[in-house]
């Protein structure tokens, strides 16, 4: 039973043996010439402006809690699509169902305004 394992642990072995190789092989090979501009962040090319510290909005997060919500729940939409014919009426009724539950969702973050990027 455990021989059916074999590939698997033989994968993670390599996957595991492969990142520790290469980081431990560029560390002994590859520079090391330490100046100002290579210690910056890296900010989309950008110099960077103030601190790090800085406060955001709570709309960033908002925004993105959101998106990961409706996103994951477009996901559930690819099975039901797979199943379509095999679930019948009731795959029908219960993607009617769950699609009207996120389009309530949908209406109410829009009319509670979390949408607006003012």
């Amino acid at each position: 039973m455990l021989g059916a394992y074999l590939p698997i642990l033989l994968l993670v072995l390599v996957a595991v043996g492969f990142g520790l190789v290469s980081l431990v092989m560029s560390s002994l090979i590859g520079q090391k010439k330490k100046s100002k501009v290579k210690l910056q962040p890296y900010e989309s090319g950008c110099e960077p402006v103030g601190t790090a510290r800085e406060r955001y909005s709570i709309k960033f997060y908002l925004i993105a809690v959101l998106f990961i919500l409706f996103d994951i729940e477009a996901v559930f939409l690819y099975p039901w699509a797979i199943l379509y014919k095999k679930l019948g009426m009731f795959g029908l009724v219960e993607m009617a169902v769950f699609i009207v539950i996120l389009f309530v969702g949908y209406i109410y973050v829009w009319k509670k305004g979390a949408l607006e990027w003012e």
